[in-house]
């Protein structure tokens, strides 16, 4: 058995990371801080630090990638088991529940954003145009996160949980088509956006639909040539 007192010092540095995953300041998708940084910022020791990540890891919040990192895959619990029931999932499956979820998000946060939205919306759509030609993942992941920040911006907190247990295989799907098709979708991203910057829902849902729309056919396409 370990010492109570280190057994409440991993607790409290597990809550801590917890904390941040939560808060969103680390996103789903992204990498946290290494080990080393981890016990800089904690002001604890490694071992520690790799006891509480390990706790998160079997908690379905993080995943460890060997020779990337450690990312985070899920806000809770709850969302790391749903996390992996989707990684098995059909493309067509996710594209049409995407679907369903990126209007219905898209039409709640042309009605709710509010100036922080705006800006992150702003900031994700320029990201992505930016790197897109220059830093192909980083661009992908500003791709996922900006669909994530209109699902933020939609403020429903249980739209946010179910949504980011879908992440990854959304920002896999994304990756995938991006790189056999070579297609930017600037155009329909910066539509998307724009109809929620200026709050008008009806717009916003449409524009989501019909991006949906072309993924699908698309998918349908490859998959009579490849299928």
């Amino acid at each position: 058995m370990q010492p109570v007192r280190r057994t409440s010092l991993i607790a409290q540095v597990t809550e801590q990371l917890r904390a941040e995953i939560r808060s969103g300041r680390w996103a789903v998708g992204s990498r946290i801080p290494t080990e080393p940084e981890l016990t800089e910022l904690t002001g604890t020791g490694r071992n520690t630090v790799r006891e509480a990540v390990q706790a998160l890891v079997h908690a379905g919040m993080l995943e460890r990638r060997q020779g990337s990192g450690t990312y985070v895959i899920s806000t809770s619990t709850l969302g790391g088991t749903l996390t992996e029931y989707f990684a098995d999932a059909q493309q067509r499956d996710v594209l049409e529940l995407r679907q369903a979820l990126d209007t219905t998000a898209a039409r709640l946060a042309a009605s709710r954003r509010d100036d922080s939205d705006i800006e992150n919306l702003r900031r994700l759509l320029g990201e992505r145009t930016r790197l897109w030609d220059t830093d192909f993942d980083a661009a992908i992941e500003a791709d996922v996160q900006l669909h994530r920040a209109i699902v933020v911006a939609s403020h429903n907190a249980v739209y946010l949980e179910f949504y980011d247990s879908l992440l990854p295989v959304i920002a896999a799907g994304i990756r995938f088509r991006s790189a056999r098709e070579g297609e930017t979708y600037h155009d329909e991203h910066a539509d998307l956006v724009q109809a929620v910057i200026d709050g008008d829902p009806d717009r916003a849902a449409r524009t989501a639909n019909c991006f949906l729309d072309s993924l699908m056919a698309e998918y349908r396409t490859l998959d009579t040539n490849f299928g």
